[in-house]
């Protein structure tokens, strides 16, 4: 019995707990056992905002823009070498623990929201709820300006070119195509962080010396010798996943939800590793 127990601490000291401690990345254990996790968490996710009565529309998604930026800004703060957080809280600004405190933090100020709205004392939460976002954002990046300096100053130019340009010459022919679905905005917003996450990669593998942490994308990295690779790998995934939602969900409201739902989680998996990225780049981190 000692031995099955030591084997199973074992398997997840190695495939667990050693990568968070060390921020090492991640392996092909974790990575399953993770993407099983966010698939659970979605349909969570979408019982507790029926719940809260949100409706999930383009205001809600730009309002939750901001908290994305935030939780992106507080993992870079966690890689400053300054130190700024110490363990063991700073196990917790460490991929995946980070997204459910960021989760936790998110729905705590879309709840204070929505009872100010039903207070009576603002008439739409969605505002006041992209300001919690903001202000925390603003406060992460102004520790990170006084703790770190900017040494890079062409990255996030480049990274938010590169993903814009890419996606207007997408739209260009879509709409040429004439494809509904691909000139869509939501749509398009989801191609365009991607593109902006697949740019941050390469700048940060081909030109910096960085590496990716990722198990399928440092492969195809290693495999094919540039991080260029990204920018095929996202569009195949990303217009197969965005043409499979728009055409096999039935047309029921709860069905749209849902759909909307996971587009706003396929978002923030490109706009979060995009901004965390660009930002330490920017500083030297």
């Amino acid at each position: 019995m000692s031995f099955l127990t030591e084997k199973i601490s074992q398997f997840i000291n190695t495939y667990y707990l050693d990568p968070i401690r060390g921020d090492e990345g991640y392996n092909i254990v974790n990575t399953f056992t993770w993407a099983v996790v966010l698939g659970i968490c979605i349909f969570g996710i979408y019982r507790l905002l029926e719940k809260l009565d949100v409706k999930i529309t383009p205001r809600f998604i730009a309002s939750i823009i901001p908290f994305v930026l935030a939780g992106s800004s507080l993992r870079v703060i966690e890689d400053s070498p300054a130190g700024i957080f110490h363990p063991p809280f700073s196990y917790l600004l460490i991929t995946p623990n980070i997204y459910f405190l960021v989760f936790a933090i998110t729905v705590g100020c879309l709840w204070i929201s929505i009872r100010l709205q039903k207070a009576g004392m603002i008439k739409d939460f969605h505002p006041a709820f992209a300001g919690f976002g903001l202000a925390w954002f603003f406060v992460n990046l102004a520790a990170l300006l006084y703790f770190e300096n900017v040494v890079a100053s062409y990255v996030p130019l480049f990274v938010l070119g590169a993903g814009i340009g890419l996606t207007f010459i997408f739209y260009l022919i879509a709409y040429h195509f004439k494809s509904s679905i691909f000139t869509d905005p939501l749509n398009l917003s989801i191609l365009m962080v991607h593109m902006m996450d697949a740019s941050s990669t390469y700048v940060g593998v081909d030109n910096l010396g960085y590496f990716e942490k990722h198990v399928v994308p440092a492969y195809l990295i290693d495999l094919t010798g540039t991080a260029l690779v990204m920018y095929p790998l996202k569009l195949i995934i990303f217009i197969g996943v965005l043409y499979v939602l728009d055409t096999q969900f039935e047309d029921d409201e709860r069905s749209l939800n849902l759909k909307v739902l996971i587009k706003l989680v396929i978002l923030i998996l490109g706009l979060s590793p995009a901004t965390r990225n660009t930002v330490r780049m920017m500083l030297g981190i």
